[in-house]
Order: structure tokens, then C-alpha cells, then sequence
């Protein structure tokens, strides 16, 4: 992928659901092993990188990296900016494809079309949006990856010191789009519709109802898209009230 290169976001340390990335989800494996899985499947290894912090607690992520044979950066606690601006330039990443590790459900299609258009465009960031404008990091989705140039990250850190924008890497560039080169691509119209989708782990619900999700999608279609997850909660709409009830709750 030439200076491409997938970073991870992940640690052990949250508030709402401690050590949410290795408690048994699927087959005893924890969505972070899930992930390295599907990303080494389509990816090269040296592509991806693990950016974690230095905190002890996070050993755990750096033993399943290195069993999954990827890199890993460990930097910040904190500062989230600092420590992709670092794990990337470890790793030579003029262009990153940054993955937020909560998000078992991520669409593997989508980030090798990330990759390929990124590539060919010569703009500071590139994701996708919805009908209405909203960036797809800021919703609840969890199907899609964002991609950020390594200079654009270096931009945002000179221009403010603000915690929100070093916390949330890419929040201070599509907020800040007449000095940023922004793009983005709509997301297809079956999954748009659905605003009630939230498939992004910040709870011991969500953890619950997607575990639940993933086990019975995969036990019938190992490698399910994000259209075959579409089908199987119109056919299971209960979920989507529950899942409702949790955007509710855990507005961005």
C-alpha cells in the first residue's frame, strides 16, 4: 500500500466498559483479536500497526498484536493526535487508515475502497458521510474507517492545543474545512435510511446485543458484509429498539 498504513486505535481503559476489546465475544475471542483477524485477512501485515498507550494495562493488546504478527506503537495515554503522529511516523505512514477498535463490525470492503481512492486523491482526509452531512466517525454506524494524512495530523496539532481535538484525532479537520482538503463519500441508501443502526461498543449493552448480532450473522455467513447485517436487523427489528434506546442515551 506504498505509504499507507492501517493504525489501530485501541486500549483497555474505559469508563463505560473496562476492557471491552478482550472480554470473550465470539468463540472466546475478544473484538480486538475479531478485528486482527479480518484485517490481516485482507491486508498486509506490515500495513496495520497497533497504537496503544504505555500503560501497563494495555499489554494485553500488545501480546494479541504480536500474535496476530502486526506492529504496534505504544505512545500517549491521553493525546490521542500525539500518539497517531507518532506511531506513523515510526512506520513511515504518509497515509493513514485510522480504525477505531471498538467496531466489530467494520466493513473490510469499504476500507480497501478507503485505501485505493486515497491514494489516488490528493487530499488531506477521506471518509464517509450520510443524507445529511454527518461524517461517519460521528455516528453510530461502526461499519467504515477514515483515512488522514500524516501532515494534515501534524497541522492540526500546530494549530490548537484544545484537549477535544487531541482526544479526537480527526475531529478538528472536517470541523475546519476552508483550511483542509475534505472529502468524503455518501454512504449507500440501505444503510442511510436506517438512523437507528448503532453498532460501535461503549456499553455492557451494546457489548451484549452485538455479541449476540455477530454470533448468529457469522454462524451462517462467516465474512458478512455490512448489507448482510442490514438484512438481519429488518428481519430482527427488536434489536434496532434496543439499539435506539442506547443512541439515546450516548449521544456524540
Amino acid at each position: 500500500m506504498n505509504n499507507t498504513k492501517i493504525i489501530i486505535q485501541a486500549r483497555t481503559g474505559s469508563t463505560r466498559l473496562p476492557r471491552k476489546m478482550i472480554l470473550p465475544f465470539y468463540e472466546n475471542e475478544g473484538i480486538f483479536s475479531l478485528l486482527l483477524k479480518k484485517l490481516t485477512s485482507a491486508f498486509d501485515k506490515n500495513d496495520i500497526i497497533l497504537a496503544t498507550s504505555k500503560n501497563p494495562n494495555n499489554d494485553i493488546l500488545v501480546e494479541i498484536a504480536e500474535r496476530y504478527e502486526v506492529n504496534y506503537y505504544r505512545g500517549s495515554e491521553n493525546d490521542v493526535l500525539q500518539r497517531f503522529i507518532d506511531a506513523a511516523k515510526e512506520f513511515e505512514a504518509e497515509n493513514i487508515i485510522r480504525v477505531c477498535a471498538d467496531n466489530p463490525f467494520l466493513d473490510v470492503f469499504y476500507i480497501e475502497l478507503l485505501v485505493e481512492k486515497f491514494e489516488k486523491f490528493n487530499c488531506d482526509y477521506l471518509s464517509y458521510i450520510t443524507s445529511d452531512g454527518t461524517p461517519s466517525i460521528k455516528t453510530h454506524y461502526g461499519f467504515w474507517a477514515e483515512a488522514v494524512k500524516l501532515s494534515a495530523l501534524e497541522k492540526v496539532k500546530s494549530l490548537t492545543d484544545e484537549h477535544l481535538y487531541h482526544e479526537h484525532v480527526t475531529n478538528f479537520i472536517y470541523a475546519n474545512r476552508d483550511i483542509f482538503d475534505v472529502n468524503f463519500f455518501e454512504i449507500i441508501p440501505e444503510i442511510d435510511r436506517h438512523k437507528d443502526i448503532r453498532l460501535t461498543i461503549d456499553t455492557q449493552v451494546d457489548f451484549d446485543i452485538q455479541k449476540e448480532i455477530f454470533n448468529k450473522l457469522n454462524n451462517n455467513i462467516p465474512n458478512f458484509t455490512s448489507l448482510n447485517v442490514i438484512d438481519f436487523l429488518e428481519d430482527n427489528p427488536h434489536y434496532l429498539d434496543i439499539m435506539r434506546n442506547e443512541i439515546l442515551k450516548n449521544q456524540k
